[in-house]
């Protein structure tokens, strides 16, 4: 047998040494892309507040918000401390014959935080999951009588076989066997909700819907739904006792400047609603579906059906990661991200709009809510023939100029200027700039100016040197 590593075995790693294990163990393409940026070639040391620190003493601005799980930053002295004492007074994991006082805890902040009856909850490890979870609970709801779910041509649910089957856009370029039944409509287009829900009657003129999941705000496009469009879809599906599900994996505990972005509209409440990400803490991975008491108890409240929903999971309801978000929820509260988020958004929405203006030539517009922005860059005509070049798959994509560009800017903002950030792969590809909500006006600031830097340099010399240094290993 191989000879094992230890964590100190790990610890010492030089970044070539993780290269190549990643090559033998995990996926070698996944090192040619990832190395195709500065953060690929180098290997984070610690990370604290907004910050990354490097191995060779790079102190980095992280405004990638970690994807959306780090609205409470990198290792919050809170979140770490409840885990240091869960730890240290041997508390007990999981065991699903005992009662658990912190899963209990969880599922009354979580009903405490959201409007309306949104009271009972479930909690599986990944939003992925999450959504699993709903769709799950919406076709019992309906004792699978039903067997159309409605999903949106541009929503990103997750990448298992059944949220995989619900993501629209470009995230879905291979064929995988998913959920049946599923029918897309337009997102923020209520005709066309009208007209898919019309499409599924039978003969006799009932609904074949049992769920409709949208993300109410679509991180990996930086689009909103109206709120005419959202409290139109709250009308159809309670007149046609279709549930309603509100994806806010990415959007949840303030991020967008109310605690989930359907907040900001009162009185308005789903059937269902799915939260992970940042729920964690940045810390714990834990997620979270909550139903409202009704549809709950038409699913699930019997003794007969109550093990297909609550202990069936292996990690559901884990002690230290419902611990971990026990204090998520009242960080969130307690130092007010939703008003944190607006704070950044003060700063952040007059910034790049006047950025947006004075490069005009390179970016095609900027929008978001609190602290969720895309920047969405121009492609230059001339990387049309560079596009025509490249190998394989990267030939067909027709938005490979433009990923070209974002990534070129990305690439300066971290080497010259040690600021993270990253792209979608969904929608038309923005710059996303995403503030963890302990970051502070004067690190939005900063970052500004960087981007305006950045862009000044010219889109020639940015792709130039984005094509020689990096994208050339993957030819």
């Amino acid at each position: 047998m191989t000879e094992l590593m230890s964590i100190e075995d790990a610890e010492r790693l030089s970044v070539d040494q993780v290269h190549d294990l990643y090559r033998r163990y995990v996926n070698k393409s996944q090192v040619a892309l990832m190395t195709s940026f500065g953060f690929g070639r180098e290997l984070a040391d610690r990370a604290e507040g907004a910050y990354i620190h490097t191995r060779d003493g790079r102190r980095v601005l992280d405004f990638t918000g970690g994807v959306g799980v780090l609205n409470h930053g990198h290792n919050h002295p809170r979140i770490l401390e409840v885990r240091r004492r869960f730890a240290e007074q041997q508390r007990m994991e999981v065991h699903k014959t005992y009662f658990s006082p912190y899963l209990a805890a969880l599922s009354h902040n979580l009903a405490a935080v959201l409007p309306g009856d949104l009271d009972m909850s479930f909690l599986p490890n990944s939003g992925a999951e999450a959504v699993e979870g709903a769709v799950k609970l919406a076709y019992k709801y309906h004792n699978g009588r039903r067997n159309t779910i409605l999903r949106s041509d541009i929503g990103f649910h997750g990448k298992l076989l059944g949220s995989g089957s619900l993501t629209g856009g470009s995230q879905n370029h291979f064929p995988f066997p998913g959920i049946p039944g599923v029918s897309t409509f337009t997102y923020g287009d209520l005709d066309s909700v009208r007209k898919a829900v019309e499409a599924s009657r039978d003969g006799k003129g009932r609904s074949d819907v049992y769920a409709l999941i949208v993300e109410p705000f679509s991180a990996s496009t930086i689009r909103w739904c109206s709120e005419e469009f959202l409290r139109g879809l709250r009308e159809l599906c309670t007149r046609e006792d279709i549930v309603l599900i509100f994806d806010e994996i990415y959007t949840g505990w303030g991020k967008t400047g109310t605690m989930f972005y359907f907040m900001r509209h009162p009185g308005l409440v789903p059937d269902v609603v799915t939260t992970s990400k940042s729920f964690g803490g940045g810390k714990s991975s834990v997620s979270a579906f909550v139903a409202r008491r009704p549809v709950f108890r038409k699913a699930y409240d019997n003794l007969h059906d109550a093990m297909l929903q609550s202990t069936s999971t292996t990690y559901y309801g884990f002690g230290e990661e419902c611990a971990t978000a026990i204090e998520a929820i009242n960080i969130a509260v307690e130092e007010d991200f939703p008003a944190r988020a607006r704070a950044l958004e003060n700063v952040l929405g007059p910034g790049l709009e006047r950025i947006a203006k004075e490069h005009s030539d390179l970016v095609a517009d900027v929008r978001g809510a609190g602290a969720l922005w895309g920047v969405f860059l121009n492609s230059p005509a001339a990387l049309d023939l560079v596009a025509r070049l490249a190998p394989g798959g990267l030939a067909k994509d027709p938005q490979f100029g433009t990923k070209v560009v974002t990534c070129a800017v990305i690439n300066a903002l971290y080497q010259d200027h040690d600021i993270y950030t990253y792209y979608t792969l969904n929608g038309k590809n923005p710059l996303i700039v995403g503030p963890p909500l302990v970051a502070t006006p004067g690190e939005v600031e900063h970052f500004l100016e960087c981007l305006d830097r950045t862009l000044a340099s010219g889109i020639t010399r940015l792709v130039t040197r984005f094509l020689r240094e990096k994208v050339s290993s993957l030819w």
